[in-house]
């Protein structure tokens, strides 16, 4: 998920200043489109469906679904169905499937979120001049997206974006980790975490329950490709497991830390007020501790999206 050096090289460049009353190139702003209108601010994501059209994320993404797709296939219909225990398989089939919802749902949300990118081509007199700059007050401007770059902004080489609070571009969700998904891209990783262990515990309960008894009797599966399924499932638990935990750790003490990965591996001295701990938490999760911290359906209106009919192309980006 981590984005390499290289390419963190790629996004991030010294970018030419700008200052209270200096003249902008607006040669350089035909390229720019923004992101639900000309008009679009912070409250872009609010009004826009987002999709990076790029394939390895694309290919990442949907590798992602079939992964949580098998795992669903194994453990209802390859341990659970045929159990002879009629609750043992009723609350773990309920407590699997409902974490699986939750993961995909939050997997999109990551993925079609607005993750805070700046508007393209703002970078015009008649903006600068709406920002009342006092004398001598800087501002950078960046030159692949033609926009004004907020502090802790950072310019993504694939979604052709500066992107506000960018943690890092993740090809699972084929979108950046910004902040406006964080939130989303949090609640992936510690679902399917659980998930992981979940399916790890039922395969290890299941293994014990078939060697006790004939394979016949507690799989409808024949017993070579039964363990076949599992040992695959094992396998894609231990390594989303371990992958999903690790990455869920590290959110979480950036959040509480309020520092992105970026600003992390680049050892950038904050220039800002830090909110710690829950201060973090509670900025990105929005309000305080709930059961609606861990709902990434919170906020999802489906009426607008039901209503959404015309679609706009914006550089590698959908926006609606």
């Amino acid at each position: 998920m981590q984005s390499s050096n290289h390419r963190l090289r790629d996004m991030e460049q010294h970018h030419p200043l700008l200052s209270a009353g200096a003249d902008v190139e607006t040669g350089s702003l035909a390229g720019g489109v923004m992101v639900g209108g000309p008009h679009a601010g912070h409250t872009a994501g609010n009004r826009t469906l987002w999709f990076i059209q790029d394939s390895c994320g694309m290919v990442c993404a949907t590798m992602t679904w079939f992964l949580v797709l098998y795992a669903e296939f194994v453990v209802n219909f390859v341990m659970l169905l045929p159990a002879k225990n009629f609750w043992y398989s009723l609350l773990n089939g309920a407590t699997f499937n409902s974490l699986a919802v939750l993961a995909l749902a939050s997997h999109l949300r990551t993925m079609l979120t607005d993750p805070g990118a700046v508007p393209k081509g703002n970078a015009t007199k008649e903006y600068m001049e709406s920002l009342q700059l006092k004398p001598g007050e800087v501002i950078y401007k960046c030159p692949k997206c033609c926009s004004i770059k907020p502090e802790r902004a950072h310019h993504c080489s694939i979604c052709k974006r500066c992107i506000r609070k960018m943690d890092h571009h993740c090809p699972w969700v084929n979108n950046c980790v910004g902040e406006k998904n964080q939130r989303f891209f949090v609640l992936f990783t510690m679902y399917i975490a659980l998930i992981s262990a979940h399916a790890l515990g039922l395969s290890g309960m299941h293994f014990f329950t078939c060697v006790k008894v004939q394979w016949n009797e507690c799989s409808d599966f024949s017993p070579g490709a039964s363990v076949l399924l599992l040992i695959f499932l094992c396998l894609e638990a231990i390594l989303f497991l371990t992958f999903t935990a690790v990455m869920f750790g590290t959110q979480i003490h950036s959040i509480c830390n309020d520092e992105t990965e970026i600003e992390r591996l680049k050892n950038e001295k904050p220039t800002w007020e830090r909110r710690m701990r829950w201060d973090g938490m509670k900025s990105v999760f929005g309000g305080p501790p709930s059961l609606l911290w861990c709902n990434p359906f919170t906020g999802l209106r489906l009426r607008r999206l039901l209503l959404l009919t015309h679609v706009r192309r914006g550089g590698s980006e959908f926006s609606v």
